[in-house]
């Protein structure tokens, strides 16, 4: 279970990156399942070629945020719809990749130092220290989030997928913002993709298939679980839905379920946190709750 904690905690670095197109934005953008690859397949390729392990995460962040930057400028000033401009860039991004690595899987040498060679090193893989240690990382970056949420431009962004028509009344310039909200999550989605890689020891074209099906059901799952009211309150959930959803994944491979089955368990598993709050006797529950808090913030 140490292993799904700190593969949960890795990957929420791409479940908060989703988190700012499917609930900030209100942008389905399936770049994701290719920008994932992209950010591997860079690192990977700069780390095997003799670059520093920053330079190589470096470079597959800016490659993430270029692959954001074209779904965003598909859309619009393409004026195509938004599902087709991700469709579009993330079937392109798949020759962009074999490209990039020259094959379809490339490994990371053994003797080649990376991210995690400090903690094999230390003895610390699997242990409730690096579990301990990547927690903080993703504290950090979620920390990051919230902040530029709060921001001037965060705002703009957030007023752009909560009412398009409103933000550009109030003088946003509403392409520009989902260009750049784009650029961000896909920006984070490659930075995931260049961490797993190097945990993985290796970068695979197949790597991101069926991506954006975890990534929405660990903001889904986790929204529905932890709540979504305050903007912290969303970003931390998005990153505990991560951890939730490995755990769910974990506990299926563990009760005997057939690894190739694993995709059909994160549809269902997206489609009941979609519906169950829905759901009469969780709605009760819920209002009850929302109720209770609004007390006891009321008798502060």
């Amino acid at each position: 279970m140490i292993i799904a904690l700190e593969i949960g905690l890795l990957y929420a670095v791409m479940a908060l990156g989703v988190y700012l197109t499917y609930r900030v934005l209100d942008f389905p953008d399936l770049t994701v399942d290719g920008s994932f690859v992209t950010g591997a397949a860079t690192c990977v390729t700069l780390l095997v070629a003799g670059a520093p392990i920053a330079v190589a995460m470096a470079a597959a962040t800016v490659a993430g945020a270029l692959a954001g930057a074209i779904t965003g400028l598909l859309h619009v000033w393409g004026k195509i719809n938004p599902l087709l401009a991700g469709i579009i860039t993330q079937i392109a991004l798949y020759s962009i990749n074999l490209r990039i690595m020259g094959r379809a899987n490339l490994p990371v040498p053994r003797d080649l130092e990376n991210l995690f060679t400090p903690i094999r090193q230390a003895g610390l893989w699997g242990t409730w220290v690096s579990v301990g240690i990547y927690a903080l990382v993703i504290a950090v970056i979620g920390a990051l989030v919230y902040w530029f949420l709060g921001t001037q431009y965060g705002v703009a962004l957030r007023a752009t997928g909560d009412n398009e028509m409103m933000a550009r009344s109030q003088g946003i310039n509403t392409g520009v913002s989902k260009t750049v909200g784009l650029m961000i999550s896909n920006a984070l989605v490659a930075f995931c993709g260049a961490i797993l890689a190097q945990y993985n020891g290796y970068a695979d074209i197949s790597m991101g298939i069926g991506l954006i099906v975890a990534g929405l059901a660990s903001v889904i799952v986790g929204q529905a679980i932890f709540g979504m009211t305050a903007v912290w309150q969303a970003v931390l959930a998005a990153a505990l839905g991560s951890i939730v959803y490995r755990g769910v994944i974990q506990l299926a491979l563990n009760a005997g379920f057939n690894p190739n089955d694993m995709k059909l368990i994160s549809a269902v598993l997206v489609v009941a946190a979609l519906i169950l709050p829905a759901w009469g006797p969780v709605k009760r529950l819920r209002a009850r709750r929302r109720r209770a808090a609004a007390v006891a913030e009321g008798a502060r």
